[in-house]
């Protein structure tokens, strides 16, 4: 039996269409095909449900999936025990990242680059998403390791956090705002922005699920007139007078030129964190852990403007 087909099959049912999987093998569409062809062929049975939008396992092929990941799992090991002979490393991390997470932290895109240098058979697949999304795929296995927004303190079960940002949340509030009129210093009560149209982050990220929360405790729901899913994009909806928007502390230095006022939200004060995450018991492959060593060394210890 040809390991490519059991890689094609594998892959198509992890991607949920031939397309996505051949782009992500790196091969033409008619040659995957082929593949899972001649792989269902030597089986005698088929695998694969093609009539539906999506391809999905039929009965045989679902219960095949286990051994044929266990199967490319165990060549994995036996490539993975070589390498560790031939100091090579190689094989595919898959990294997850909420939109404008490190910004104040590291620059990922050079510290890709920089770990493609020392370790060019090294894939890495970047993706985008929120961090309710996110999390949930690096606990089932989908994402080795994910740079998150959080609303909480500690990891959920099966998690491990380290802390990449730890800042207050604040309004930015354009001239002229009613609120500018109820503040006197540099903080606002976050009972003073019910019924205001706040901008935030959509839900499923760590900042929308913290003023949430704020927003209960206050005795409110929050009002979202507008969402983005960068800071600074909320802040530049701000600054049009579209709203209050709500984002972490030194998202602009100084606010748009001076366009903006930015009020510490207090009574309760709420948080914006951003932490590297991966499963409590490390990455399975040693591609993906040298990764996380190399992250997690660039993650710079919490400043005194970052503490409680």
């Amino acid at each position: 039996m040809e390991v490519g087909g059991v890689v094609a099959f594998v892959c198509v049912v992890e991607e949920g269409g031939f397309t996505r999987a051949a782009a992500r093998l790196h091969l033409a569409q008619p040659g995957l095909s082929a593949q899972i062809r001649q792989l269902e062929k030597e089986l005698g049975q088929p695998l694969l449900d093609r009539t539906g939008r999506s391809v999905t396992p039929t009965e045989v092929g679902r219960a095949v999936l286990p051994y044929a990941r266990a199967a490319l799992a165990a060549a994995e090991s036996v490539r993975q025990t070589v390498d560790a002979y031939t100091g090579l490393l190689r094989g595919r991390v898959t990294l997850g990242l909420v939109s404008g997470a490190t910004a104040h932290a590291f620059d990922i895109a050079a510290l890709l680059a920089d770990f493609h240098d020392a370790h060019p058979s090294v894939e890495v697949a970047l993706t985008e998403d929120t961090t309710e999304r996110m999390q949930a795929a690096l606990l089932a296995g989908e994402l080795d390791i994910a740079i998150i927004g959080t609303a909480e303190e500690t990891p959920p079960p099966g998690a491990a956090f380290q802390t990449v940002i730890d800042v207050p949340l604040v309004a930015a509030v354009a001239p002229g705002d009613p609120v500018l009129d109820r503040v006197d210093g540099a903080s606002v009560p976050l009972a003073e922005l019910r019924d205001r149209p706040l901008i935030c982050l959509p839900r499923g990220t760590g900042v929308r699920t913290t003023l949430e929360r704020g927003c209960a405790q206050a005795g409110f729901r929050p009002r979202v007139a507008f969402e983005a899913a960068a800071p600074h994009v909320l802040s530049r909806l701000a600054a049009r007078g579209l709203g209050i928007a709500v984002v972490p502390a030194g998202e602009d230095d100084p606010p748009l030129d001076g366009h903006l006022r930015t009020l510490r939200i207090v009574r309760p004060e709420m948080r914006a964190r951003i932490v590297l995450a991966w499963q409590a018991g490390g990455p399975s492959s040693p591609a993906a852990r040298a990764l996380l060593d190399r992250l997690r060394d660039l993650v710079p210890e919490p400043s005194d403007s970052q503490a409680r």
